[in-house]
């Protein structure tokens, strides 16, 4: 059984300023930068109307992952992931690299009155015998602390832009 990964954001700005940001390649590079970690990138970024589909890969160095993570990828992760945004809500699909783990949820933006939340609604599943759960747990940690420095940069960066 899968671990959920539930998280949600508040932003200062607006939906439309934080969708506006999404369109931006100018966004994804910082973003990519400040908080991708090592070896970050995007490897294709696409935006056609209200739709936009960035595919990147993210790293977690192994001297940040706990000893369970670390006996099987030494390391660290690799974390390929590709998100899909259509209007206020998206889709997220991640998977590490060269281990039985995945991550698939939902996204949405939505305006809240004093600016807009974002609410990552997603899964991990880790097909590890014994080891399993807790694998999906240390993910679950870190990717909840990934996501909350990207929800600080978006807002900072538009704040500055």
């Amino acid at each position: 059984m899968a671990t959920p990964l539930a998280f949600t954001a508040h932003s200062t700005h607006s939906m439309a300023a934080v969708r506006a940001a999404f369109a931006s390649e100018q966004y994804w590079k910082d973003r990519m930068e400040a908080v991708g970690g090592p070896n970050a990138r995007i490897e294709s970024l696409s935006i056609d109307g209200d739709t936009v589909r960035v595919e990147m890969v993210q790293t977690i160095p192994a001297e940040e992952l706990p000893a369970q993570i670390t006996a099987i990828k030494p390391n660290g992760l690799v974390i390929p992931r590709t998100e899909i945004w259509h209007g206020s809500g998206g889709t997220v699909e991640a998977y590490v690299d060269g281990a039985p783990a995945t991550i698939n949820g939902t996204l949405t933006v939505t305006d809240d009155g004093s600016g807009s939340t974002f609410v990552v609604d997603a899964s991990i599943e880790v097909k590890i015998p014994l080891f399993g759960k807790k694998i999906e747990a240390a993910v679950q940690q870190h990717l909840t602390e990934l996501l909350e420095r990207e929800a600080v940069f978006t807002d900072e960066w538009l704040g500055s832009h």
